[in-house]
């Protein structure tokens, strides 16, 4: 069973009570329930992880080289870490950025995402939700690559 890494950065270990008007009452708990489920209805397995430290998901994302995809919302990291952007360029697997919020409703700095340069997609502004769509896709570029190898 192929494995996606869904990996969040900074703060998100505070969902469910950081800002709920913003980023809603859903814990990262359910997220991450909620992520098992559709993975194992797509026949993915997960490897579910959240950090505060870039170093960290610097290290997740680069050992995720031999994952079949990440899905990743790297939190305000998204808006400032070149080093999160060389490791997924490197990493050479599928990438869907998520953002529980519609971070072009926001603050101006948070328009510009370092890990969209590198993804294959983005989804943000559908909360909790936006997880699960991630995992769909991820489960459809690896679909969509096998058909094209078997050609």
């Amino acid at each position: 069973m192929p494995t996606v890494f869904v990996l969040t950065g900074p703060n998100l270990n505070l969902l469910g009570v950081r800002e709920p008007e913003i980023y809603g009452r859903t814990t990262l708990s359910d997220i991450e329930d909620r992520c098992r489920a559709r993975a194992a209805a797509l026949g993915l397995g997960i490897d579910f992880r959240q950090t505060n430290h870039e170093g960290q998901l610097v290290d997740w994302i680069q050992e995720a080289r031999t994952a079949a995809g990440i899905v990743l919302n790297a939190g305000a990291l998204t808006h400032t870490s070149v080093a999160i952007l060389d490791a997924l360029g490197a990493a050479g697997v599928p990438v869907i950025e998520v953002h529980l919020s519609n971070i072009f409703r926001r603050e101006a700095f948070r328009h510009h995402s370092y890990v969209s340069s590198v993804a294959a997609g983005v989804i943000c502004g559908l909360g909790a939700h936006g997880y699960e769509l991630a995992l769909e896709a991820i489960a459809q570029l690896l679909a969509a690559a096998a058909n094209k190898e078997e050609r």
